[in-house]
């Protein structure tokens, strides 16, 4: 297997361009009649019939590798630190992301945090030099579709120094058509110059229950129409930036009580319902043109009896998305490790059915080596024709051909550089999050707080894990925030389900400050931040409340005399929350899901578009 042969591309990050016109010569011979992108001009679509002379001349085991994104552990596509080596053989039973492209000819590489792909930015772009070096060195080498999961908000695997953004509902709070549209602009335009070509965002989800656990703050909202709009101008704004944009989960993930991560989630929408409430939003993204489309591993049985999950169903994916709605483009499953999809099938049936229901992309198996052996024994004997994986391959080729991969996979450190979270990117960041921060309660103009009359103040609340990539924890970012801005900010953490011994000291701590700012989490009936919360108010001291994720949470605190949302605990949303406290900006977001009362969820406390302003 090609190994050592692959290695980094040094400090350019980049091949030469003869390595590159070698490496690609093959591809761009039988394209050159067919056109192909050009990055300064947008895209051009290479004609089907040289994409399909390409897939004339592979093999059948390089048709099945094409079907699959596959994760790999590693800085370094040929050298990755030995833990990575280890968890590579022990996972995928190869060493390095080149011997995995050489053994199983894949199509696509996923990015995780949590896999050592991310590093920072001139290794991600190394790392994808890497992958398309190996890839584009062997026999009909293709160029690889490198993906990542760069939602923004609680999930990003792309970290600091890159630009991160507020999260979903954030912008949801905002209402901009134009800032979505710019965040997908800019987030696309440094996941490029990063090598990563195929983004798993917008969310589509229309998040109609409070207490969906798998996406919540993912979602824009609640409102249909509204979700739709947003997500329209996302997908326009990665357009833009030549990325491939990802609508996701089919046929809707919005109104549930399970995490299909853990367990098959069952939606009970009737028909008409699903078309009112979830098919808007992925209507919008296929009538802006997006790219791809992500399955979701739940069962709806008003779009198909037989309780597959949709991943699984031709009645959702064949039946709706390809001839009701008309979508032609790429459709990807959701990570086929996830027991959302293995509850009902073998880890063997599930790429075949897949694959026979109208997917495109097999992402992320829990064994490769079994879903791709599946996948070609299917085709020996008759389940699947070749025809079928070809259908497939040419939606894929025509995608990478659209970004430009087959013209130029390649990126630089120089693009890097004047690219990745530069001062503009950021600046832009800032303001777009500024308009995102809530304000629920303000009674008797608690807030803006001020420098003069309450200039000692106490951080205290949950830490949560931060999310990939940004500072944290919560409270030392507010705390650093609003020390920058001319408080004197103590933090302290007392966690998601503060002790009684927590609670006193933090009771203890406020006598010392003029006022507190308390960071709540996703609080319950039953939540010890109740507690905390109650006994910080029995000090005497003004309390300002700030729910880092869900906005739900001031249902549960009515005592609080000010409370602010910010749909997330990432760096950018606690400093413009910070800036909304000191009043250096107004808050302007509304909220874009409706939150009812605690004591009688019938009642609506406050309604969609609900938002006060100084």
């Amino acid at each position: 297997m090609p190994d050592s042969s692959n290695g980094s591309t040094g400090s350019t990050a980049r091949p030469s361009r003869r390595t590159v016109l070698a490496a690609t010569a093959g591809v761009t011979t039988a394209l050159a009649a067919g056109g192909t992108v050009h990055a300064a001009t947008g895209p051009s679509a290479p004609d089907d019939r040289k994409l399909r002379a390409l897939i004339s001349r592979m093999t059948l085991e390089e048709k099945v590798g094409q079907l699959f994104v596959m994760r790999v552990y590693g800085h370094s596509a040929t050298d990755p630190d030995q833990a990575d080596i280890d968890a590579n053989l022990k996972e995928i039973g190869v060493r390095t992301a080149a011997e995995m492209l050489a053994r199983y000819r894949v199509g696509g590489i996923i990015y995780f945090a949590w896999a050592h792909n991310t590093r920072d930015p001139h290794q991600i772009a190394d790392l994808s030099n890497g992958i398309q070096k190996a890839s584009l060195g062997l026999p009909r080498g293709l160029p690889v579709l490198v993906s990542t999961d760069q939602e923004h908000g609680i999930v990003a695997r792309v970290g600091e120094p890159a630009t991160l953004f507020p999260g979903a509902m954030a912008v949801g709070a905002g209402g901009s058509r134009a800032d979505a549209r710019t965040l997908g602009r800019i987030a696309g335009l440094e996941l490029r110059a990063l090598g990563i070509r195929q983004n798993y965002s917008p969310v589509a989800d229309v998040n109609v229950n409070p207490a969906n656990p798998v996406i919540g703050v993912r979602s824009f909202g609640s409102d249909p129409q509204s979700v739709a709009d947003l997500v329209a101008a996302e997908v326009k704004g990665y357009e833009s930036s030549h990325i491939a944009s990802t609508a996701k989960h089919f046929p809707g993930h919005g109104d549930t009580v399970d995490d299909s991560h853990a367990k098959l989630p069952y939606i009970h929408h009737t028909r008409d319902q699903w078309e009112q409430l979830d098919a808007p939003p992925f209507e919008a993204a296929i009538a802006a043109g997006i790219d791809s489309i992500m399955t979701a591993h739940i069962v709806v049985p008003a779009l198909d009896p037989s309780e597959d999950p949709a991943t699984l169903s031709r009645p959702i994916l064949t039946g709706i998305l390809r001839e009701e709605l008309g979508y032609d483009g790429v459709v990807v499953t959701d990570s086929l490790g996830m027991e959302g999809v293995r509850t009902k099938y073998g880890d063997d049936r599930v790429p075949v059915l897949a694959l026979k229901a109208g997917v495109d992309q097999l992402l992320n198996p829990p064994s490769l080596d079994v879903a791709w052996n599946a996948v070609l024994n299917a085709v020996r004997d008759g389940e699947l024709t070749e025809d079928r994986l070809d259908e497939s391959i040419l939606r894929v080729l025509r995608m990478k051909a659209k970004l430009g991969l087959f013209k130029d996979p390649y990126v630089t450190h120089a693009g890097v550089d004047r690219t990745v979270g530069t001062r503009s990117h950021l600046a832009t960041a800032d303001r777009i999050t500024e308009r995102t921060t809530t304000l629920l309660v303000n009674e008797g103009g608690l807030l803006p707080l001020s420098r003069r009359r309450t200039p000692k103040l106490l951080v205290v609340g949950a830490d949560p894990a931060s999310p990939s990539g940004t500072t944290g924890p919560p409270t030392g970012v507010l705390a650093g925030a609003l020390t920058e801005l001319g408080f004197t900010a103590t933090a302290l953490s007392t966690g998601t389900a503060p002790s009684a011994a927590t609670v006193a000291k933090a009771v203890a701590a406020a006598g010392d400050a003029d006022a507190v700012v308390v960071a709540t989490y996703n609080v319950t009936a039953s939540s010890s931040q109740k507690t905390l919360v109650a006994q910080l108010l029995a000090t005497g001291r003004p309390v300002v409340a700030v729910a880092v994720r869900n906005p739900y949470d001031v249902a549960h605190l009515p005592g609080v005399k000010a409370y602010l949302a910010t749909y997330s605990w990432t760096d950018v949303e606690l400093r413009a929350a910070a800036r909304v406290i000191a009043g250096k900006v107004d808050p302007r977001g509304k909220l874009p899901v409706p939150v009812q009362r605690a004591d009688d969820p019938a009642t609506v406390l406050h309604p969609v578009g609900y938002g006060l302003t100084y």
